[in-house]
């Protein structure tokens, strides 16, 4: 994990790349509960039977799950030692390249793409990269923007 402790830093970082991360299992008992929270039940996600007869040979993570999982893979990535708090302040582009399979395995790398004043902040512009083990493609690319109050 990297630590930064103050802007100046994560400046100078903008652009090198962050991790990556230890593996991530995700298993169908996360997957069946991000499905009870999300009130997401498609057959694809909880359904193994049908699931093991469909077009992935099983079932497969939701995306949003992938996605939801940056937060983790942050906090093993790098800490922000400054400031007074953090806001999620959205994202600018996501994308699922590949389905990720019960039972596989991911980890993340992050960059710096930008860290850009704002009329509260700083706002820092972070790229994910989720990979899946022995995958050609990632799991998920993602741009997150994160407002650092002062």
């Amino acid at each position: 994990m990297t630590v930064f402790t103050g802007p100046d830093q994560v400046s100078a970082a903008v652009g090198e790349k962050l991790g990556p991360t230890s593996w991530f299992p995700v298993e169908q008992a996360r997957v069946d509960g991000f499905a009870d929270i999300t009130e997401d039940h498609q057959w694809l996600h909880v359904d193994q039977e049908r699931a093991a007869a469909g077009p992935f040979g099983g079932t497969i993570s939701h995306g949003l799950l992938t996605l939801s999982l940056v937060p983790h893979f942050g906090a093993l990535l790098f800490r922000l030692d400054f400031g007074s708090a953090r806001i999620n302040y959205g994202l600018n582009k996501v994308r699922f390249p590949t389905p990720v399979p019960v039972g596989a395995r991911l980890r993340a790398h992050a960059q710096f793409l930008a860290l850009e004043p704002a009329t509260q902040g700083d706002l820092l512009t972070t790229r994910y990269t989720i990979e899946i083990e022995n995958a050609a493609q990632p799991a998920c690319v993602a741009e997150t923007l994160t407002l650092l109050l002062p």
